[in-house]
């Protein structure tokens, strides 16, 4: 563990995963709150299993979410980039592989401006060393948390579509967007 590069904000200290946020993690994926939007909140062996693959990804990819820690506190959550385990048709009109920025932070480290702060470091990172042209966003079309944080960051709608579940209805859900030019010009970047 612990492959991550790590990325600093004023406030926030993102970083690779540790046996030792496993814990935090599991009770984070298992409060209703936090997964108001998705089919269910997590089991134990769901949350472990999704660490492994977030460490995965970084291995071959590079990046992949990191634990954001805050200050006097610790490990609140994860904010990163991934590559989608879907895909959709309307997909094939953008930069390929698809890379999505995500976030999800325990209940009681909202409305601190935390999942904005650290998503414009990773933004930063995307269109910077790691050469992107575009990142997208999804979240469920009530989740109106979490698009308010996209457009924060300066992302934008780009469409709305029918998130596919494993076991279950897809979910009515929004797709949102930004480009390194938009990523910019929105005032992130160096020396902002």
């Amino acid at each position: 563990m612990g492959t991550a590069p790590e990325l600093r904000t004023e406030r926030l200290r993102l970083r690779g995963w540790t046996d030792a946020d496993r814990d935090p993690f599991a009770a984070l994926n298992a409060d209703p709150r936090v997964m108001e939007h998705f089919p269910a909140p997590y089991t134990r062996e769901e949350s472990d299993a999704f660490v492994d693959r977030i460490e995965q990804q970084f291995a071959e990819r590079g990046f992949g979410l990191w634990v954001v820690e805050a200050p006097g506190r610790g490990f609140v959550g994860f904010t990163g980039l991934l590559v989608p385990r879907f895909h959709l048709g309307w997909m094939d009109a953008l930069e390929q592989p698809i890379v999505e920025i995500g976030w999800r932070l325990a209940y009681d480290a909202w409305h601190r401006g935390y999942a904005s702060e650290a998503a414009r470091a990773v933004l930063d990172l995307a269109f910077g060393p790691l050469g992107r042209r575009e990142v997208v966003s999804f979240t469920t079309v009530g989740n109106v948390r979490s698009q308010a944080v996209m457009e924060r960051i300066g992302m934008t709608p780009l469409t709305t579509y029918d998130h596919p579940i494993e076991a279950g209805p897809s979910l009515p859900s929004v797709a949102y967007l930004v480009t390194a030019e938009q990523h910019w010009r929105h005032g992130s970047g160096p020396g902002t």
